[in-house]
């Protein structure tokens, strides 16, 4: 496996002074071989400032979270990370990477959930480049492979979990953002190290129902959401008559027996459960007439 070594280049200052005096140097040299006819001379300055002239493409100014990876002539030789001003070998060719922090959103997917529900599905991915050898020669298009990979994560993840929790403490979807997000970088990350590239983030963007089972999945989410609810009420009704009768007892504000009591918790359950106002009836009679 290639690993990235991390090289240092010549002060790019100092190489270009060095340069300008040796091509001020062997032009001042030139004119008089020239007027001497001196065709040595003359020879030895062309070259010298040809040479010169091909040293100057060796310059190369690095931007800050910028590297640049150096090839001479097939061979890797290193890769400079650090920003300024530098002077390499001019017959190596270098190639620029950004170790910047990057992000994308996928497309909206649509695929199947773990109950086989067909859903629709995006995420947003941060990354950056950590490793220049690998991603500049493991693969081919480090950007491009980040962007398939990612999507075919995303895929996986779809299908390993339920767009919906059914039981309590199960893992969905949309309930368990922190979980998913945490599975999600840890699936693409294992995919992406191959090719240099650290995945800083990753989390859900887009989730929702395919357009075909939505209206039905909404249908089926008010049922549930309603149950919940009457289920609530009527745990908190049975505690308020509970506690009711036992004042009332506690107290000896009166004396009620088994059919009264019945009587009582009926009604009391009625007027606490029921999702409109209560109608009051007052009884001139008893329940015994």
């Amino acid at each position: 496996m290639l690993q990235e070594k991390v090289i240092k280049g010549y002060s790019g200052w100092l190489m270009l002074m060095l340069l300008v005096a040796v091509l001020i140097f062997s032009t001042y040299m030139l004119v008089p071989a020239a007027k001497a006819h001196a065709a040595l001379w003359i020879i030895v300055s062309l070259i010298v400032m040809a040479v010169d002239v091909v040293c100057l493409f060796g310059l190369t100014a690095i931007s800050p979270n910028e590297a640049r990876v150096i090839q001479l002539f097939g061979l890797y030789k290193g890769s400079i990370k650090e920003q300024g001003f530098w002077w390499v070998n001019p017959l190596t060719t270098r190639r620029r990477v950004s170790l910047r922090v990057r992000n994308f959103e996928s497309s909206k997917l649509k695929v199947n959930d773990h109950d086989g529900n067909p859903i629709e599905i995006a995420a947003v991915v941060v990354w950056r480049v950590v490793e220049t050898a690998e991603a500049m020669f493991h693969v081919d298009d480090y950007e491009h492979f980040v962007h398939v990979q990612s999507e075919a994560a995303v895929r996986i993840l779809a299908t390993t979990y339920p767009y919906d929790a059914h039981t309590e403490g199960q893992i969905s979807l949309r309930m368990s953002a922190l979980e998913i997000s945490h599975r999600l970088r840890e699936e693409i990350q294992e995919r992406l190290a191959k090719a240099g590239v650290e995945v800083i983030e990753a989390r859900i963007s887009h989730l929702a129902y395919a357009p075909e089972i939505a209206s039905a999945m909404l249908r089926r989410q008010q049922a549930s959401a309603i149950i919940a609810a009457r289920q609530k009420i009527v745990e908190g009704a049975v505690s308020m008559v509970e506690m009711a009768l036992e004042q009332l007892s506690s107290k000896q504000i009166v004396q009620l027996d088994e059919e009264r009591k019945a009587s009582m918790v009926s009604n009391l359950l009625v007027v606490l459960c029921s999702d409109r106002d209560a109608q009051p009836v007052v009884n001139t009679g008893t329940l015994y007439q």
